[in-house]
């Protein structure tokens, strides 16, 4: 076990010298911002496991940075930051999958140990993250939450990872979707499947497709996810 957790350090500490660039007025200038889509605050990390979800969520998006040792009120706590790169560590070796590319670095603010966790989006999604039951769950980073990933953005990094040149066929099911849109804003998929009888497989297929030709784009309002024309 001490073998193992002075390999989780070798290997992250050589990624935390990479990044040295990071200074007291800038993370102070972050902190300004507040949460966003790729910042978040940390008091602490207490569970490997729940930290996972966010590294998934940014590494699905756009990439962020975590700031450990900050409150959501902005407020510097501090921490240790050795014991919380070792969570981190954890989270990242032990229960994302695939493993995402993150540096760390502890920059001093006000006097206090603030640990930046950068984490960068991944050309190949979704990570997954994985639960108490060993479950993989796939997260996307929605303003300053991290929301669990629906069957449509699975099938949109499918065929993300699949296309390499190909021709688009426009048939009555991508008429009668775009009639749809125009007819109602907000279009969310079980009442896309309810009017047209499409089935969940086909119609997450088709609004995956739009949603990669720029046509379409994702809606996250009151907890649930909706469609709309670009």
């Amino acid at each position: 076990m001490i073998q193992r957790r002075m390999l989780f350090f070798s290997f992250f500490n050589y990624f935390c010298s990479m990044n040295s660039n990071l200074s007291h007025s800038l993370i102070k200038s972050w902190i300004a911002q507040g949460e966003h889509g790729q910042q978040d605050f940390k008091f602490e990390i207490s569970d490997s496991r729940k930290i996972a979800k966010s590294i998934s969520a940014f590494a699905n998006t756009e990439g962020g940075r975590l700031l450990i040792g900050v409150k959501d009120n902005g407020r510097v706590a501090g921490v240790s930051s050795d014991e919380e790169r070792f969570m981190i560590e954890a989270a990242v070796q032990l229960y994302c999958s695939p493993q995402p590319q993150i540096t760390m670095q502890t920059v001093s603010v006000d006097g206090r140990s603030v640990l930046v966790v950068e984490i960068e989006e991944n050309e190949h999604k979704p990570v997954l993250a994985k639960d108490e039951n060993g479950k993989l769950w796939a997260y996307v980073r929605i303003h300053d939450e991290n929301i669990l990933a629906t069957p449509v953005h699975l099938c949109l990094w499918k065929q993300n990872d699949k296309a390499n040149g190909e021709i688009i066929t426009f048939t009555k099911k991508e008429q009668l979707l775009l009639d749809m849109l125009k007819e109602e804003p907000l279009l969310s998929l079980n009442r896309y499947c309810r009017k047209s009888k499409t089935s969940r497989r086909d119609a997450q297929y088709l609004l995956a497709k739009l949603i990669r030709y720029d046509i379409v784009e994702p809606i996250f309002e009151n907890h649930l996810f909706y469609y709309r024309l670009k």
